[in-house]
């Protein structure tokens, strides 16, 4: 009897290890097909966009249609860049990160403070519909507001209210939620010591939760670089160098689309694509990193 029932236990164990590695193989496999779009993108973009990166595609103008034609005709370089695209990006960044943080942050830190009350959920709930929206909306809500009412026209600042409020929610949660991670008791005892009330949000809750603080608002930004559908509407495109806020201005992403209309500029997408995709990779390996400090 004690043989078979070793027998019987020792056929279990082996049938449980089977399961176990048939489920750790499948794990692998899917694992490999989920990981496997994001290779082939940055593969293909990698392939197609090399070519045409140099330091004149940084630094110099998007050329027009003739010399993108007579350039292609010859089988040589397209000459140009997109610096008009890497200036407009950069300039409605800056504006909208400087419209969408401190509003973000405060918010984030008055729902931390009023959990449970009636304004404060609220609030939370606005903010994840906000989230919800599709962008071409937001940009029809900015040329409504700005394009029509303050700059009378396209303008990277009407293109700056739409990203920002892409920004907004996102910025608002991460801060409440990282402001959830931190101790009570550092909070307390602050106030014991009779730290002022601000000075306890400004000078221990902010900078303990710096970290995790900042790589909501990296992921924020790393969304709304790759945005077009808003700026169509807003900021419209401009083929010079533009740092006027009142005035059109190019993106990245718009000189994406302005290429995919002209046959002539199918090299210069991949290469826009390729540098676009870096920088919003590098944003986002940045910001896992300091969510792994902050771990």
């Amino acid at each position: 009897m004690e043989a078979i029932q070793a027998l019987k236990n020792q056929d279990h164990s082996g049938r449980r290890q089977l399961k176990d590695k048939l489920f750790f193989y499948g794990i692998i496999v899917l694992s490999l097909v989920t990981i496997s779009p994001i290779i082939l993108i940055i593969s293909k973009l990698v392939v197609e966009g090399y070519r045409q990166i140099s330091l004149d595609f940084l630094i110099q103008t998007t050329p027009d249609t003739f010399e993108a034609m007579t350039a292609v005709s010859n089988g040589e370089k397209i000459p140009g860049g997109i610096a008009n695209g890497i200036v407009g990006t950069l300039l409605m960044v800056v504006l909208a990160s400087a419209m969408a943080i401190p509003i973000g942050i405060l918010t984030g830190i008055f729902l931390y403070e009023n959990q449970g009350k009636f304004m404060a959920n609220l609030t939370r709930n606005i903010s994840d519909i906000l989230q919800g929206i599709p962008s071409i909306v937001l940009g029809l809500i900015s040329y409504l507001w700005v394009v029509k009412h303050v700059t009378s026209g396209f303008s990277a600042l009407a293109g700056s209210v739409s990203l920002a409020i892409m920004m907004l929610p996102m910025i608002v949660r991460s801060t409440e939620e990282t402001l959830k991670m931190i101790p009570q008791t550092l909070k307390e005892a602050a106030l014991a010591l009779g730290v002022p009330y601000h000075k306890v949000i400004l000078r221990v809750l902010v900078p303990t939760g710096f970290s995790g603080l900042l790589t909501g608002i990296l992921l924020g930004i790393s969304r709304i670089l790759g945005e077009t559908a808003p700026l169509l509407l807003t900021a419209l495109g401009s083929s010079v160098i533009s740092l006027d806020i009142t005035k059109p201005t190019s993106a990245i992403p718009l000189l994406i689309w302005e290429f995919y209309n002209d046959p002539n500029m199918v090299d210069l997408i991949w290469s826009s694509s390729l540098l676009l995709m870096a920088i919003v990779l590098i944003l986002n390996i940045v910001s896992k990193q300091i969510a792994a400090k902050r771990k």
